[in-house]
């Protein structure tokens, strides 16, 4: 099991686009991805679920990977909010 921690750093929280780009970086892997916010786990891989979470900037997520590919599974979805997610 690998977890990262990330920030909502968004001035538009992770609203639709962001969130598809999540979904669909999590869904290149087997692992199951799981964020979890104030206490509320959701399945990484599901738009509704990440929609649902509402996450507004500054929020702190964790993110899980538990799988067999869980380490390139963090890696990516790191990469993802330092580098994409982080200029909306």
């Amino acid at each position: 099991m690998e977890k990262l921690t990330v920030v909502v750093n968004s001035k538009s929280g992770l609203h639709a686009r962001p969130a598809s780009l999540l979904v669909k970086t999590a869904n290149n892997f087997v692992s199951n991805i799981t964020i979890k916010k104030d206490g509320r786990a959701i399945d990484g891989k599901s738009i509704l679920g990440i929609l649902g979470m509402a996450a507004l900037n500054g929020d702190r997520l964790e993110i899980i990977a538990d799988g067999r590919d869980e380490v390139d599974a963090i890696n990516e979805i790191k990469i993802l909010f330092n580098e994409i997610l982080i200029h909306e």
